[in-house]
């Protein structure tokens, strides 16, 4: 585990984050969970922890500088990516984590009573039949759907002003040219990830069209 703490602390270093005491140690334990878990309920195809670091931990925590809003949903959050590292780092910021695999779920709210995540709440369900009242500031997505798809299921989620950010590989330049005409993409970031230098990341902003 000593490997892996330096190997994260090292991430978190070149992202140039100033997460709260005892961030480590609590993304440390949720990898430890999801190591185990994984056996059994098959919740990420990534197997080595090591690899678990950058592709999962190091990939969510890349998009700490861009986040905004007070209300922030993870739409498809499996096994907790990026929602429970962005719960981490900003725990006076009120995070709920939808997914519509129980057994994704049910992992999820063992990590939330684990690590005492008071800030975070876990949702077993489908999108479209999820009618939250307030809405969010912003929906986050890691890999979920094509964004025409995510906009169409989640819209209804958004407060007014509010904005999607989807987390991308490469650059999906079919996925932007079916961008339904009520949305606009209002920034596009490419992102580094330590450890990921040879593999794109891109975060895009979508608002809806003025």
């Amino acid at each position: 585990m000593q490997e892996l703490r330096g190997r994260l602390e090292e991430g978190i270093r070149h992202l140039e984050l100033a997460l709260p005491e005892g961030t480590v140690d609590a993304l440390l334990v949720y990898l430890a969970m999801l190591i185990k878990w994984n056996k059994a309920f098959n919740l990420t195809a990534v197997r080595t922890p090591g690899e678990m670091v950058t592709r999962h931990l190091l990939d969510s925590l890349a998009v700490v500088p861009h986040l905004h809003g007070q209300r922030i949903i993870d739409v498809g959050s499996g096994a907790g990516l990026p929602g429970i590292p962005l719960a981490l780092a900003f725990p006076q910021r009120e995070f709920v984590l939808l997914d519509s695999n129980s057994k994704k779920t049910r992992f999820l709210t063992q990590v939330r009573a684990e690590l005492d995540l008071a800030n975070l709440s876990v949702v077993h369900g489908r999108v479209e039949d999820y009618h939250p009242s307030p809405g969010f500031d912003c929906v986050i997505s890691r890999a979920y759907a094509s964004i025409a798809d995510i906009l169409s299921s989640s819209g209804h989620l958004l407060v007014e002003h509010g904005e999607f950010l989807a987390m991308k590989g490469g650059l999906p330049e079919q996925e932007l040219a079916a961008l339904p005409s009520r949305w606009r993409v209002q920034e596009l970031l490419p992102l580094q990830v330590p450890g990921l230098e040879q593999e794109q990341r891109h975060l895009l902003r979508i608002v809806a069209a003025a």
